[in-house]
């Protein structure tokens, strides 16, 4: 029996395999900005979207004077995952990217317990100034400042990739396709990073391993789109 009819079967199983894995693969990414619409999205302690449109699919922020509570939260809770977005503020803009949010009510804004991976216009801090890096782009709000700044000029759009990573304790924040800072989630140090910030007393703070994610409303415009994430 000549072998050739054996080595198609065996080349085609190998083919249909790595189709099906590629397959897998790209469905594992779940688009959070896709249709043109908000499905996937509610504000705050809200069961609709307040403050928030829809432009050529980028979601922008028109923050309400006086109000920091309109924070887009996602409809689904998420432990252990990879989030990748596109961002931009202009001048003097802050926000910022939580997991973990608890949307009971004794929390009336998302950072009094989620922690944050910083959007910011860099220029409010100085971007020479190292002492305010934990406030920077690239930064764990407040915890963990990166080495160096990898944010574009302000009006430009940037890329986050974000690994929360509750599975193998650890936690990457890309920036522009440059890693910014990692960290453990939970442990000694962990709990130091806490104790060394402004969040040591905050009773609530960083407790939940599941939750939603959610993108801070400071007040100043923002701009966010090709929110993707995928589940570990």
């Amino acid at each position: 029996m000549s072998s050739r009819p054996t080595l198609f079967i065996i080349y085609f199983f190998m083919l249909t395999s790595c189709l099906s894995k590629n397959e897998t693969n790209n469905s594992e990414w779940v688009d959070l900005s896709n249709d043109n619409s908000f499905k996937n999205w509610h504000t705050f302690q809200s069961d609709s979207v307040i403050g928030w449109k829809i432009e050529n699919g980028v979601y922008v922020l028109y923050p309400n004077e006086g109000s920091k509570n309109n924070g887009l939260v996602s409809n689904k809770s998420y432990s252990s995952f990879i989030l990748s977005l596109e961002w931009k503020v202009e001048e003097n803009g802050n926000s910022g990217i939580f997991w973990g949010v608890n949307e009971s009510s004794k929390f009336s804004v998302p950072y009094l317990s989620a922690p944050e991976i910083q959007v910011i216009d860099d220029n409010i801090y100085g971007t020479k100034d190292t002492s305010n890096f934990h406030h920077m782009n690239g930064a764990l709000y407040d915890m963990v400042s990166p080495s160096e700044l990898y944010a574009n000029a302000t009006g430009e759009w940037n890329h986050y990739l974000i690994e929360i990573n509750y599975k193998n304790n650890i936690a990457n924040v890309d920036l522009n396709g440059k890693r910014s800072i990692s960290f453990p989630l939970s442990g000694d140090k962990w709990e130091e990073l806490i104790y060394n910030s402004k969040f040591k007393d905050w009773k609530g703070f960083a407790k939940l391993k599941s939750g939603p994610i959610a993108l801070q409303d400071h007040g100043t415009k923002v701009y966010y789109r090709n929110i993707k994430i995928k589940e570990l």
